[in-house]
């Protein structure tokens, strides 16, 4: 064991998640730790719940963050909106639309799996169709799916749920930050994200919003939520009731992610979502013009993370990892049946930027033509080009 203490290796954070810590974040995260009802952190808490608010556009009071990483929060939802018995039909396009039909399972639901093709939007059609006109009280599906990179337009889930009278809950762990939610516009129910992606904050802390229509049905339930931890009525009033003791937040957390968020609202959203927008562009046309194909078709492709098809003959975890030895750049694998099939790239929060576009190019250039790839054309060039046109 070394004796010189831990230190963390330099990277350029270009997969799935966790993005680039902006160095402002990375300092209020080393402000000196205080206690969990410290009449500053208290104040602290009602600043970044307001700036949450403004960031998923909702008026929603019920609106937090979860001590915990994405996961806790879409069991935050879900443990706080589902009572044994109830039906909870889900859009599984993905690794994380499978969760939360996993998550739902545990809660004692009767649950609907919608099976879609990875790497494309689920029909809202095909949902109709598997609920066979029943009541259903919960439609969950996910905004922006990480394994695969697509996005679910989420109007058209809304006038589904509404036709068979269920709340609409939404993961948007990887579109929190990157992309409008719109959660009031959308009349989304229950929404989840985290700190580490679009906000570009540490893993740790992860947004939930709670619709006052929810409210009204956890309320109403006939028994105890199955979480104490998790109990959306407890951490309520910790927030923003009382603020009674529930359990010990980190100030350092809250510092972190009061900072993250700060600096998106300092942006501007419009300017924040055009900027990945921009880049994924840049991206995409250099990658088109290395020859490689991407999976996600243009129309249902998430700015903030491009899903790369490997070509045959090169090695995923070769490439990957000179990517990560050579050049300090991570990008993400696939998951379950896209495993070892795709690449991930991710253009998240303060990490869309032109340099890091075209540093990715350069870096994959090399990797491929390492692995025998002939790149076919000038990939770099190709971003520039798109950057003149934006």
């Amino acid at each position: 064991m070394s004796q010189a203490g831990f230190t963390a290796p330099l990277r350029v954070l270009l997969g799935p998640g966790p993005s680039d810590v902006a160095p402002s974040v990375l300092r209020a995260l080393s402000t000196p730790t205080f206690g969990h009802l410290d009449p500053r952190l208290v104040a602290a808490l009602d600043e970044l719940r307001a700036m949450l608010r403004t960031i998923c556009a909702t008026q929603n009071e019920a609106t937090l963050a979860v001590s915990g990483t994405g996961t806790s929060a879409m069991e935050c939802a879900l443990v706080n909106l589902i009572e044994p018995g109830q039906v909870v039909l889900v859009a599984v396009h993905g690794y994380f639309g499978a969760r939360i039909a996993e998550i739902a399972e545990r809660c004692g639901a009767s649950v609907i799996r919608v099976e879609g093709a990875w790497g494309r939007a689920s029909d809202p059609e095909r949902l109709r169709a598997a609920a066979h006109g029943q009541h259903v009280d919960l439609l969950a599906l996910v905004h922006a799916e990480t394994s695969t990179g697509v996005v679910q337009d989420l109007a058209p889930m809304r006038k589904l749920a509404d036709e068979l009278g269920a709340m609409l809950a939404v993961d948007a762990v990887t579109s929190v930050g990157c992309m409008p939610v719109g959660i009031d516009a959308n009349r989304v129910d229950a929404l989840w994200s985290c700190s580490q992606k679009g906000l570009s904050c540490t893993p740790g802390l992860s947004p939930v919003s709670f619709s006052p229509r929810a409210l009204e049905r956890i309320a109403k339930r006939t028994r105890k939520v199955q979480s104490f931890y998790l109990d959306l009525q407890l951490l309520l009033d910790f927030w923003g009731g009382a603020h009674g003791y529930h359990h010990t937040i980190s100030s350092n957390l809250v510092c972190g992610l009061h900072e993250a968020a700060r600096l998106v609202i300092e942006e501007g959203l419009e300017a924040r979502f055009a900027r990945h927008r921009t880049q994924a562009r840049a991206l995409a046309a250099g990658l088109r013009e290395f020859g490689l194909e991407l999976l996600v078709p243009e129309a249902e492709r998430l700015p903030q993370l491009t899903t790369v098809l490997i070509p045959d003959g090169v090695a995923d975890a070769q490439v990957r990892g000179r990517l990560l030895d050579e050049f300090g750049i991570e990008i993400g694998g696939g998951l379950g049946p896209l495993k070892g099939r795709i690449w991930r790239i991710g253009l998240m929060g303060g990490g869309a930027t032109r340099r890091n576009v075209l540093t990715c190019l350069a870096a994959l250039k090399v990797a491929l033509a390492a692995e025998g790839f002939r790149v076919v054309g000038d990939g770099l060039e190709a971003a520039r080009a798109s950057y003149a046109a934006s």
